[in-house]
């Protein structure tokens, strides 16, 4: 299993910068980022100083949306990126969220997702794309190398990722709905005739490492209010007896309005709504062996990556229990001597 970390840029943006670094140290191998232009620094420029002072972690925004900026510009950066830093970038993309609805706009559809997936992978990728009457290449890439992930949660959704998408990034942790989304995922790519081990799986959730319990809820409560504004979209369109689980719907009849100056921020007085449960289940919580057990449980469902949210008071010292002992409890280890 591969691991991550999803940080907000949050000023200064060196602070930033430094969680990345820290991360590489501790042999995280993924650093994503939120990606809302107005809550929060621009994280396109971040990633440059982040690619320039790591060597190995690969660097994406989790995750962007074909709403808020131009497709082409979009594959622009992150191919220019991979010409100046050796193929070290990944796109997560989805409909949008935070970024779309606090400039009161709306998420996009399906076909508008679709079709930026297309575009910016073929471009970031160095080679030629129609779009818009043109067929368009950018002459100075040559080699780039850019994958592109897709972060769903409803069922036409997770069809598209098995469709389309290079990865599939679930933003929740429990188990049961994991083997469920998965399992609906390949399921689509092999009904469109691709090989369904051929997509990465990638569940994304804060951890926290701690006894205390209350303390680490609190901490990490906002989570469960960020997926119920997904949540809520998806009970609109299916109702709650639909084919989603009902886990995972459940749980939002309490929900009463979202502030999304507040969003992704511990202390969130809008996830009041969500219970210790929710937060047990989506989120990896409590001691390293805590973390080994449910992080093994995902690794067997088929779950290539976890990417941890650092949302929270206990940033650097999560990092170095992952370092020096989860992340080894779940890397394969090759014996000097046989």
């Amino acid at each position: 299993m591969d691991f991550g970390i999803v940080l907000q840029p949050n000023p200064p943006a060196s602070r930033t910068i430094h969680l990345a670094k820290l991360a590489e140290q501790y042999g995280f191998s993924h650093v994503w980022t939120f990606d809302s232009h107005l809550l929060w620094q621009e994280p396109y420029v971040i990633y440059s100083q982040i690619l320039a002072e790591t060597r190995r972690v690969m660097v994406g925004p989790m995750v962007t949306n074909p709403a808020t900026r131009d497709w082409t510009v979009t594959a622009s950066v992150f191919a220019t990126l991979n010409e100046m830093y050796g193929n070290r970038t990944i796109v997560g993309i989805g409909r949008g969220d935070s970024a779309v609805r606090v400039i009161n706009g709306a998420p996009t559809t399906l076909a508008e997702l679709r079709e930026a997936i297309h575009v910016i992978r073929e471009l970031g990728n160095s080679r030629s794309v129609d779009y818009k009457g043109s067929t368009l290449q950018f002459p100075w890439s040559k080699g780039s190398e850019l994958d592109i992930w897709v972060a769903a949660y409803g069922p036409l959704a997770l069809k598209l990722t098995g469709e389309v998408g290079d990865g599939f990034i679930l933003q929740l942790a429990d188990v049961d709905i994991a083997e469920w989304m998965i399992g609906t995922v390949r399921q689509a790519a092999e009904r469109a005739g691709r090989d369904p081990q051929s997509i990465k799986f990638c569940v994304a959730a804060p951890m926290y490492i701690g006894d205390d319990w209350e303390h680490m809820r609190e901490q990490c409560r906002w989570f469960g209010g960020m997926v119920g504004n997904h949540v809520a979209d998806i009970v609109a369109k299916y109702g709650t007896d639909g084919a989603v689980p009902k886990a995972l719907t459940d749980y939002i009849a309490g929900r009463h309005g979202y502030d999304y100056n507040e969003h992704g921020r511990a202390g969130n007085t809008h996830a009041d709504f969500v219970p210790d449960e929710i937060v047990d289940r989506f989120c990896v919580l409590g001691t390293a062996d805590d973390h080994i057990a449910k992080l093994k449980q995902l690794a067997e469902l088929g779950v290539d990556q976890f990417a941890g949210y650092l949302q929270h008071d206990n940033k650097e010292e999560t990092l170095r229990v992952y370092g020096e002992t989860v992340i080894p409890a779940l890397t394969e280890h090759i014996r000097a001597k046989g």
